[in-house]
């Protein structure tokens, strides 16, 4: 009998790169329940409003939901609960550091990897609205230099 190939689904925070401004992230594990696991796999999940916060020398993501799916029981207290995020020690003193400095920790996705999941997170600094304004024009002046050079 042969095993049968589920598709494995990233999950992303897509207001992450809009709203802040990131350095080099960090790929950790994160401690999950097997019904979890499970739903994260099959894409049930996101990240809107997610941040990671330092408690006792571990980080620990905060306010991530994981939606149960068909015939995957989650309740609601388990859905948005705090789940704990392997990361190495040295890996924390940096971003605890960058953390005292004004920057936010915030989860960028999360990624099946094997049998384990992973989750990508950065130290961020807040965008204010006028540099997302700049961000914006810069692109659609580069896009529309594009189109000129395209069609001439």
């Amino acid at each position: 009998m042969a095993k049968k190939i589920q598709e494995r689904k990233r999950i992303t925070n897509k207001r992450a790169s809009h709203d802040y401004f990131l350095e080099d992230s960090i790929l950790a594990g994160i401690v999950l329940s097997g019904a979890e696991a499970k739903s994260l796999r099959m894409g049930h999940g996101h990240l809107q409003g997610a941040y990671v916060t330092e408690k006792g020398g571990e980080l620990f993501l905060t306010n991530a939901t994981i939606n149960g799916a068909q015939g995957i029981p989650i309740s609601e207290e388990e859905q948005t609960r705090s789940r704990k995020l392997l990361v190495k020690k040295s890996e924390i003193a940096k971003l605890v550091a960058k953390k005292q400095q004004g920057n936010t920790i915030i989860p960028l996705e999360i990624l099946p990897v094997g049998r384990y999941v992973k989750i990508r997170i950065a130290a961020g600094r807040g965008k204010k609205n006028y540099d997302k304004r700049h961000i914006l024009k810069t692109r659609d002046e580069t896009r529309q230099i594009h189109r000129a050079l395209k069609n001439s």
